[in-house]
């Protein structure tokens, strides 16, 4: 009771073989394949290059602009 033995998968995989036909499952796996696949490469192309330029150089967008130094007159002004 506690699992399925090899004749329960072997009777279920039968009964799947005569619903969908040979054929048809050979296309699904060959589907689910490509899928893993094209996942695998998608994965490689997300993975950032990394140059040593790029990791010392900060882009433009995110530079700030320096502080206005402050003279002795607007500190004691505020």
């Amino acid at each position: 009771m506690g699992g399925l033995s090899i004749w329960h998968w072997l009777i279920i995989l039968a009964v799947v073989a005569i619903f969908f036909g040979a054929g048809r499952i050979g296309n699904v796996m060959g589907e689910v394949g490509k899928g893993i696949k094209n996942f695998k490469q998608n994965l490689a192309d997300d993975e950032p290059k990394k140059t040593p330029d790029a990791a010392m150089t900060p882009p433009e967008s995110l530079s700030a602009p320096l502080p206005q130094e402050q003279t002795k007159s607007t500190i004691n002004q505020g």
